[in-house]
């Protein structure tokens, strides 16, 4: 058919067959253009896995080119099920539909299972709470589009369909979903507003930090806007916004320019104002998106836990004696 660029039979539930109609791309840029309900990363790995056949042989390399005339076969397996319990732990949800949910996230809160966090996590609530994240997103991390430290509370958004979770990491890719945290740091910056674009890695001696390491040696591209929204003696209540998202960063690039956020435990050199913080003093307190379905444009401000607020109002009490 004129206009048409590829031929879908769906076979069933977990066979695609594709012919090439047009003159072809490279294989997983041809494929996710035409099967835009899937993301590229999970086409990827299916073809790593052996699950995509061209011409009746399987293709071993996500690079290869397709061109008119080439038929392919997909075999999407059903998903994998996650060896997770659901857990009934509460969640504050800022905003829900069947597509997405947004969390203020609590402090002491791991975002997905690791090491030494095998139960308790964001996504063992999730689990609980929504019936069909397995699969989306990957085994361990369903669902799972951007992440915060165990200790930054905060709005995350959580992908409910495969759709949605390709859609939402492609903002936060191209910058148009905006990330904006509110942090308590010490000192007072000499300029009330800047920009830190210097690169993050991991750490060369201790594994568990990140660091500025320079890009030649291993570091990515690291850009953080900050401006100064309250001045508070021997410190500073800050707004940042993300130019990228690299672990760590907000915190690795603040204890660098020498105003480290109060209580972070890793990179604050054990300063103490005499409170008892559970971590950093950072909320992720406004989340801007596009809904991947409407189109519309939706503002999750998540309010400032009671620890952070109480955090203020005692250097707001020191800074005006």
């Amino acid at each position: 058919m004129v206009g048409e660029t590829v031929s879908v039979e769906q076979v069933n539930p977990t066979q695609i067959d594709l012919q090439v109609d047009d003159r072809g791309d490279r294989l997983d840029r041809w494929l996710s253009e035409q099967l835009p309900d899937i993301s590229r990363s999970r086409l990827q790995k299916l073809i790593e896995e052996g699950n995509v056949e061209l011409n009746g042989s399987v293709c071993s390399s996500k690079k290869i080119k397709v061109h008119k005339g080439d038929r392919l076969h997909l075999t999407i397996p059903t998903p994998q099920p996650l060896d997770l319990q659901p857990e009934a732990i509460p969640l504050d949800i800022l905003y829900e539909d069947e597509h997405l949910i947004i969390i203020n996230k609590a402090a002491n809160l791991v975002v997905h299972p690791a090491p030494g966090h095998e139960t308790g996590t964001l996504v063992h609530a999730l689990l609980y709470h929504c019936q069909n994240l397995a699969g989306i997103g990957g085994v361990q991390r369903p669902g799972i589009v951007h992440r915060l430290d165990k200790d930054t509370t905060g709005a995350i958004v959580v992908a409910k369909t495969d759709f949605a979770h390709q859609h939402l990491q492609a903002q936060i890719k191209a910058k148009t979903a905006r990330r904006e945290y509110w942090g308590i740091v010490y000192g007072s910056p000499n300029n009330t507003e800047a920009t830190i674009n210097l690169p993050v890695g991991r750490h060369r001696v201790d594994r568990k930090k990140m660091a500025v390491v320079p890009v030649e040696k291993g570091g990515r591209e690291a850009i953080t806007h900050w401006q100064v929204l309250e001045r508070l003696g021997n410190y500073s209540l800050l707004e940042f916004i993300l130019g990228t998202g690299r672990t760590h960063q907000i915190r690795v690039h603040c204890s660098h320019s020498g105003h480290p956020l109060v209580g972070d435990p890793l990179y604050s050199s054990g300063r103490s104002l005499g409170l008892n913080l559970t971590g950093q003093a950072l909320h992720a307190r406004k989340l801007s998106l596009q809904h991947p379905v409407s189109g519309k444009l939706i503002e999750a401000i998540a309010p400032l836990p009671t620890e952070f607020t109480k955090l203020l109002n005692v250097l707001r009490q020191r800074s005006s004696v």
